[in-house]
């Protein structure tokens, strides 16, 4: 006789509570034995370990540290992937888990006094916060850095082990908190995809010489550049590459020396040394390798270049891609190219401020000194733009369409589309305000403080003498008239095919 037939049903009141009975049997039985048991070197470790992840300290360290020792971005993107993961999965436990599940915590007689932490922990026991916390932390650096995942994981897994070892957990509570960890970094990455999701942005492919060796590559390296040093790690992945040194004011003169000489020009520097290396490679036609060395480097990681090791693999490969190259032209031969971004009014001068005092207090907190700095001062342009006389507190131009906006350029996902990101904000009272209701607009925006247009080409004219002008981080003075367009697919640049 079938269930139903028998007065019975699969979800029967009797069945459940036998499978929670059996299910809560075995949790205690788990939890006894792992009481029971010797844990040779852990009686030392593992109760610190988990006093240490106590509010998340322990991962707000090794944020810090992943971001520092990493000294890239996919490290520093791992580190806030991570953060942001386990404050997701921290809110949930807190807010939903711990109130939605009554469970109280363990009897400590079983578990030897040397092993129970000092202050025991007044909360409900299920689901874990500090293990959904280490889960989640451990997995969001994962998603964006593999090799930094593999070092976070084993401490993450030791914070969770902590749990039952201490004996302020069921198993249960934290294999339920580790699985609702992992889910909130994948929730994250559904919100903020990683830089595997991201659509590729090199395109479309172009033929180059493959030089597994570096060979027939000469590569400049610009000493003042913030990462330089990484030279020497460069010369041993390319042994029969040649490989020239020199001060900022030689760059040129050695560039132009090297395209005599190679079938690839490389460059080792910031966004304004390859800025110089991508004009001298398109006027002659060759190939361009970017090894990113400044501070920012937004073009190479726009492009997908994150270190020497991804140019390197494309270079085996012969992988390029062709770009497009902004260009500025004005009277009397004055040009000159851009790769990310062209502007005239307060931005020339934040870049001024900014790398005045860069090298003394460092990137990001002069960036802000010079926000600051700028916002208070007086920088209107005047000039003729779309035909009509304006008031400018910024003109910008960017080498492709832009996804954010602020004083730091965001991520383009086409560098052949064609166009220009153009925005203003018009000049008049509370700088501030209009640079920010900018900075917040999307790409295609109109209103009376800022405009926003996809444009394939900028007439600027009756531009005050000595008005400064910025581009890719370069400062220089700006003629009386100019015309902002570009080389569409004008450069070819190494780039790996994948994401790695």
């Amino acid at each position: 006789m079938s269930d139903i037939h028998a007065g019975r049903t699969p979800t029967d009141p009797t069945t459940r509570g036998r499978v929670a009975a059996l299910l809560k049997g075995l949790d205690q039985q788990v939890f006894r034995s792992a009481a029971d048991r010797h844990w040779p070197g852990a009686e030392p470790v593992l109760p610190r370990l988990s006093r240490s992840a106590d509010h998340g300290l322990l991962w707000f360290g090794a944020a810090a540290t992943i971001a520092l020792l990493g000294r890239g971005q996919r490290s520093r993107r791992a580190a806030l992937r991570g953060v942001a993961s386990l404050a997701v999965a921290s809110a949930a436990i807190n807010t939903v888990g711990k109130r939605s599940v009554g469970r109280r915590r363990p009897v400590l007689d079983a578990v030897p006094l040397i092993r129970r932490l000092k202050r025991q922990p007044f909360t409900t026991s299920f689901p874990s916060g500090h293990a959904a916390s280490a889960a989640a932390f451990a997995a969001g650096v994962a998603l964006e850095s593999k090799g930094w995942g593999a070092v976070v994981a084993p401490v993450a897994f030791s914070v969770a082990a902590s749990r039952v070892y201490t004996g302020v957990h069921y198993p249960s509570d934290v294999l339920v908190g580790a699985a609702l960890g992992v889910g909130a970094a994948f929730a994250v990455r559904g919100i903020v995809p990683t830089r595997s999701q991201l659509p590729s942005p090199g395109r479309p492919y172009a033929q180059a010489p493959a030089l597994p060796d570096g060979e027939d590559m000469v590569i400049v390296v610009n000493r003042a550049s913030g990462s330089s040093d990484a030279a020497g790690a460069l010369r041993d992945a390319l042994p029969r590459a040649e490989f020239v040194e020199c001060d900022p004011g030689e760059v040129n003169t050695e560039l132009a020396k090297a395209v005599r000489r190679c079938r690839a020009l490389g460059v080792v520097g910031g966004d304004g040394t390859v800025n110089r290396a991508a004009a001298v490679a398109a006027r002659h036609g060759l190939p361009l390798a970017v090894f990113p060395g400044g501070t920012l480097n937004h073009f190479a990681y726009d492009l997908g270049i994150e270190d020497f090791h991804d140019t390197c693999r494309a270079m085996a490969a012969g992988d390029a891609v062709r770009v497009d190259l902004g260009r500025f032209t004005g009277p009397d031969g004055v040009s000159g190219h851009f790769l990310n971004t062209f502007s005239l009014g307060v931005y020339p001068e934040l870049v001024r401020v900014r790398e005045h005092w860069a090298p003394r207090i460092g990137g990001w907190p002069a960036g802000v000194l010079a926000a600051v700095r700028v916002l208070r001062g007086h920088h209107q342009v005047e000039a003729e733009f779309e035909g009509r006389r304006r008031s400018l507190w910024m003109l910008f131009a960017g080498n492709g369409i832009y996804q954010r906006f602020g004083f730091t350029p965001g991520h383009r996902l086409d560098l052949a589309d064609g166009l220009l990101d153009v925005r203003v904000v018009h000049g008049g009272g509370f700088p501030g305000l209009r640079l920010l209701a900018a900075a917040a607009a999307g790409p295609l925006s109109r209103s009376p403080v800022h405009a926003a247009e996809r444009m394939r080409r900028v007439r600027i004219k009756g531009i005050a003498p000595g008005t400064p002008l910025a581009f890719d981080g370069e400062v220089a003075q700006s003629p009386v008239e100019l015309t902002v367009d570009k080389a569409n697919e004008g450069l070819t640049v190494y780039r790996p095919r994948a994401f790695q």
